[in-house]
């Protein structure tokens, strides 16, 4: 018996399994070295508590449940897997086995803890890792060395089409494209020899023959002793990347030939090192070879001498606050070519508002700039009327839209804004704000063009009012035209509006001064018609009634001969007058300056008026320039005499550089300039239009009671539109 007993204690304490013999209360009585061990308290220790408080209150309650089962009978043992606390407050998972021991006077109980912690450990990771492969958005498989599959998760199931019950068990090559009949068998032999396969971007086909760009990232699986038994691989649908790259790829393919096409290049300078990467297009425009470094410093030492302030001023004046610039300026090649570069820019600060970098698109415009020359020279020849044309055509408001027929929505330019009075921003972009632009009364006969121009395609040009938000009406004119998909459906219509409100007032206006020509035709006419009819005609009546007298009384023809020789003397002066006011011959027998000279002299002896002509003009001026000042200057004097009140007329030809000025000038009554040129008037008004059909121009200062001057400006040595004389 004390062998036994002795051979028990001997087990007990070698057990390598931790043993406690407990009461019917729960209490330990023995526990062995290995419990000891595993809890980290000494025996004395553990046999003081009690067997609850060997683990967590959830614990302990499962625990003491079945205790208490075992206590009443229902049960005689038990297992279960529970946490424990160990005596440094950390936890390791046990397994316990309870039994009832039998037989002796007082129950006994014999629990036996197995620490499996590790195993949880394990089971925990693998539940992580099934979760992992369960919540992939890749696809994730399992195949044999021979190339079957094991395994096949939901992504897998989306990715390629087919369930886990379709594929377990069937070869892996029924994602493997005809075209790649090898491949599969390479990635095997290279996992066979334990090599991974990280990202080989390779196609698939899915369940319903879709071809699937993909990447795949696969690693052996070995087993216990380190054999390979397997593979498992993960494969990630790259379709949208590739498609994303290849539109990135024809993106910058397509910025490259409209930067080669345009003589263009991109540009980056780093603050900080003072490098500039630059695209390939800079070397033909700079001058340089491709390789050669290029720095802040050396770029701004291209730059011609009398561009550097400028260039360095935009630099220099660059914040977090105005980071942009766009400045034009030459620089010499090292060939000694100068080129003209326009460049737009833009600055990055860090947090700190210290420059980074500086970023941009240098265009070479020495071409442009050489045509501007040229024209610029061109234009110096031009008349007068055809350079206020040059400069109205650069200040023209010209704006620009794109309209996307697919989405209704539309891009407007600032410009384009400002022409239909909005601020910028002010478009919303939508076609129903742009209609409530239009007028009313235009309003469907552009929207029938745009209808018509997206059925026909062909480019569309039309005229019309807007209205402005301040209710004032302007009028543009729009030229667009519709740009087709591959389908050939119309996708985008892009075009430009002109603001032509000052052309169409100034159409309005000419067709006024116009009629108010003809009105003076025929007012000229009228007073020729009475003259001829109301003097001379009845003048010459009288003298064919006198030369009847005569016939009839011969005898007192020697008395009235001289009388009647002064009356037809009389009458052909006047008429000589009349016609030297229709026509001055003498204008081109005389010339210019002793034609208006002589007309002056005629006028002031048959009005009885004093007329002080002067002129300091040496030179022969051209017929058209004297037409035009005498026609003025009979204007300007009969009007003098018809109102001022005066009689005395002060008349002044003179020459400054190439233009021709006359100034007429008296002192009479006046007049209010504004309010004569807003009434019916035309002797301003056809002053005006006769010097600016000669690039010339006309000043009048007048005020009442304070005399009149007419100043008018005429230049030599240009050309001019061709005159037509108003009779």
């Amino acid at each position: 018996m004390e062998q036994d007993t002795e051979l028990f204690r001997d087990v007990f304490s070698a057990s390598p399994i931790g043993i406690a013999v407990e009461t019917w209360e729960g209490r330990p009585l023995f526990v062995n070295p290995a419990l000891c061990s595993m809890l980290g308290y000494s025996e004395e220790e553990m046999c003081t508590k009690h067997c609850v408080q060997f683990s967590p209150p959830e614990d302990a309650n499962k625990d003491w449940i079945l205790f208490e089962q075992l206590r009443a009978g229902l049960i005689d043992h038990y297992q279960l897997e529970k946490r424990y606390i160990r005596r440094d407050g950390s936890l390791l998972w046990g397994k316990l086995s309870i039994s009832l021991l039998k037989g002796r006077p007082s129950p006994l109980v014999v629990a036996m803890v197995e620490d499996i912690t590790e195993k949880k450990k394990a089971e925990q990771a693998l539940f992580r890792h099934a979760a992992i492969v369960e919540s992939s958005e890749d696809a994730i498989a399992s195949v044999t060395l021979d190339g079957v599959i094991t395994s096949w998760n939901p992504a897998a199931q989306r990715i390629f089409g087919y369930t886990e019950s379709e594929v377990i068990g069937k070869p892996i090559t029924i994602l493997v494209p005809p075209e790649f009949p090898d491949e599969e068998d390479k990635i095997l032999e290279k996992l066979r020899a334990g090599v991974r396969i990280n990202q080989y971007e390779t196609v698939r086909i899915g369940k319903n023959g879709t071809r699937i760009d993909v990447s795949l990232s696969i690693s052996p699986i070995r087993d216990a002793a380190g054999e390979i038994v397997g593979c498992s691989g993960i494969t990630r649908d790259i379709t949208e990347r590739r498609r994303s790259e290849q539109a990135l790829r024809e993106s910058e393919e397509r910025l490259r030939l409209a930067a080669q096409a345009g003589r263009m290049f991109a540009y980056s300078w780093d603050a900080g090192t003072d490098h500039i990467e630059r695209s390939g297009e800079s070397a033909a425009i700079l001058g340089i070879t491709q390789d050669q470094v290029l720095t802040g410093t050396t770029a701004v030492a291209m730059v011609h001498p009398d561009d550097q302030p400028s260039v360095r001023a935009v630099l220099a004046n660059l914040t977090v606050d105005n980071p942009t610039f766009r400045i034009t300026y030459r620089i010499i090649r090292p060939d000694g070519n100068v080129v003209w570069l326009e460049r737009n820019s833009r600055a990055y600060f860090d947090p700190n508002g210290k420059l980074k970098r500086v970023v941009g698109m240098v265009a070479d415009i020495t071409e442009r700039k050489q045509a501007e020359d040229k024209r610029k020279s061109a234009e110096e020849a031009l008349r007068s009327s055809e350079e206020r044309l040059r400069l109205a055509q650069e200040a023209a408001r010209i704006g620009s839209f794109e309209w996307n027929i697919r989405s209704g929505a539309s891009t407007w330019t600032s410009q384009l804004e400002s022409i239909h009075g909005l601020p910028p921003g002010g478009f919303d972009g939508t076609q129903s704000q742009w209609e409530s632009l239009v007028h009313s009364e235009d309003r469907a006969r552009v929207g029938d063009l745009v209808r018509d121009s997206l059925q026909t395609g062909a480019p569309t040009q039309a005229e019309w009012r807007i209205v402005w938000p301040n209710g004032s009406v302007h009028w543009v004119a729009g030229r667009w035209r519709v740009l087709r998909n591959e389908a050939g459906e119309p996708a985008r219509m892009v075009g430009v509006n002109i603001d032509v409100s000052d052309r169409k007032r100034a159409e309005e206006a000419l067709s006024k001064v116009n009629r108010k020509l003809v009105e003076a035709q025929e007012n000229e006419r009228n007073r020729i018609g009475r003259e001829l009819h109301d003097d001379i005609n009845q003048r010459l009546a009288m003298l064919a009634v006198e030369l009847e007298r005569l016939q009839l009384d011969p005898s007192t023809f020697q008395g009235r001969v001289q009388e009647l020789r002064n009356d037809v003397a009389d009458i052909s002066s006047d008429v000589q007058a009349l016609s030297h006011d229709l026509h001055s011959s003498k204008l081109e027998y005389l010339g210019v300056v002793a034609g208006i000279k002589s007309w002056c002299k005629e006028f002031a002896e048959r009005q009885n008026a004093s007329i002080h002509f002067s002129s300091d003009v040496e030179s022969v001026l051209p017929f058209d320039v004297g037409r035009t000042l005498l026609r003025i200057l009979q204007e300007a004097v009969q009007n003098t005499i018809k109102h001022s009140g005066v009689k005395h007329i002060e008349v002044r030809l003179s020459q400054q550089s190439n233009e021709i000025q006359l100034r007429v000038s008296d002192s009479g009554k006046g007049f209010n300039v504004e309010d004569v040129m807003k009434g019916r008037g035309l002797g301003l008004t056809s002053m005006r239009e006769r010097a600016r059909l000669m690039n010339g121009t006309t000043e009048v200062e007048s005020r009442p009671m304070g005399g009149t001057t007419i100043r008018v400006r005429v230049p030599l040595g240009s050309e001019y539109l061709p005159l037509s004389e108003a009779v």
